[in-house]
């Protein structure tokens, strides 16, 4: 199976700070990988690459077979890559339902009768559509999690880049947020998600990642990598 997304010798660093290190990684369509690491890692960094709003100072990314160097982040969004943040940043004066019609018309590039009939069939998916005239500004955390979510699939992309998007929640409400993205997956979507809350992660990824200092320092099945002595050595203190 051809490779969606290919990452190769990433190097990106601030000043001293080394953010990127000679980073690589592949996801084919479909798959679902985490990333761990300590705060400084470099996780989120990998995902501002990825998604075009900074630029490494070397290496090469390449999505669906297509070079992504000097590609714009709009350009990127529109190819298929979707990502949120981990502070949801809504329009807080629009409805739920008008914050998703921004993403599918100017993300998805949809015109607004078709985008209409989408955005309604994602609220139902994410558990959105009786909010969908609220302010979303109004929403619980929970919800404005699951409407960062539904902004970014709005969008119909092929890999959806999840930053941190469990944290601050209940166990009750991450359990929930887990069968949704759960669900987001087994209908094709490729996944790559960076999270602190462990368990979560485990409960629906096929491979685990983990930086550190912005090195790759393991790659494999969850539980063998969960297992490494190094890796515990760097998670103590996190949940897992």
């Amino acid at each position: 199976m051809h490779h969606l997304l290919e990452v190769a010798g990433l190097k990106k660093s601030f000043g001293s700070i080394i953010v990127a290190d000679d980073l690589g990684l592949a996801i084919v369509p479909g798959e679902a990988v985490g990333i761990i690491g300590p705060n400084g890692a470099g996780k989120t960094t990998l995902f501002n690459l990825i998604a075009g709003g900074i630029s490494a100072s070397a290496g090469s990314i390449r999505f669906d077979g297509r070079d992504l160097s000097g590609v714009p982040p709009q350009a990127r969004c529109r190819a298929g890559i979707g990502r949120t943040h981990q502070i949801p940043q809504p329009f807080e004066k629009l409805t739920v339902f008008e914050n998703l019609l921004v993403g599918a018309v100017y993300g998805g590039r949809k015109a607004e009768h078709e985008a209409t009939q989408s955005c309604g069939e994602i609220l139902e998916r994410l558990g959105l559509l009786k909010r969908a005239n609220t302010l979303a500004g109004s929403l619980t955390l929970l919800e404005r999690k699951r409407l960062e979510m539904a902004r970014v699939l709005a969008t119909e992309p092929k890999l959806l880049l999840l930053d941190e998007i469990a944290g601050g929640l209940t166990e009750g409400e991450c359990a929930e947020l887990v069968a949704t993205i759960r669900e987001i997956r087994e209908s094709g979507v490729a996944i790559l998600w960076i999270e602190h809350v462990v368990h979560a992660l485990l409960a629906v990824i096929d491979r685990l990642i983990v930086l550190n200092f912005g090195r790759k320092i393991a790659e494999g099945s969850p539980n063998e990598v969960m297992q490494r002595p190094d890796v515990h050595q760097i998670y103590i203190g996190i949940e897992a």
